[in-house]
């Protein structure tokens, strides 16, 4: 199966890289490429198709938030992933997560969208910004969805002018 290479996605402070999911025969490199962009934490929303020891032995925290492949994420992980965000781009300026389903084009950039609209971006310019970078992100129903979302702007704090809370 042919699949798109790793891409950054960099809004304001914070910094995504959206993923295919690796196997054991590809961990190794995997692995090189995440470090490359100095990948501190990976979430995995998809079924486990790797053993995660080896990343997390070379420093890369892994999370396993699996939600079904072409759906929206459930809110409990659309929490999860936003307090994670909060605190990884505080107590970490710089540092880049990392998101990957099976082949990086549903779950994983729907988390990303859902990061950029809680920052103030309008849900077209979110699909949009991920969208020239990773061609062919987002089904019909997870369009539907990042437009019904409202946000909370619980990436917004008072005392960083409005921006994002990486500032």
């Amino acid at each position: 199966m042919n699949r798109p290479a790793p891409v950054e996605i960099s809004y304001e402070n914070m910094r995504f890289l959206i993923t295919h999911n690796p196997t054991n025969a590809t961990l190794n490199k995997f692995t090189e490429e995440l470090k490359k962009y100095g990948v501190t934490t990976l979430v995995r929303v998809c079924d486990a198709t790797y053993d995660k020891a080896p990343v997390e032995k070379e420093g890369i925290h892994v999370l396993d938030w699996p939600f079904d492949d072409g759906a929206p994420p459930p809110n409990q992980i659309v929490d999860d992933w936003l307090n994670l965000l909060k605190t990884k781009f505080r107590e970490e300026p710089g540092c880049c997560v990392a998101v990957h389903c099976v082949a990086g084009l549903g779950r994983a950039p729907v988390l990303v969208a859902l990061a950029l609209i809680e920052c103030g971006m309008k849900y077209e310019d979110a699909v949009q910004f991920i969208r020239q970078k990773r061609r062919g992100a987002f089904n019909s129903k997870q369009l539907l969805y990042l437009e019904k979302y409202r946000p909370k702007m619980r990436l917004r704090f008072r005392e960083t002018n409005g921006h994002c809370c990486v500032q």
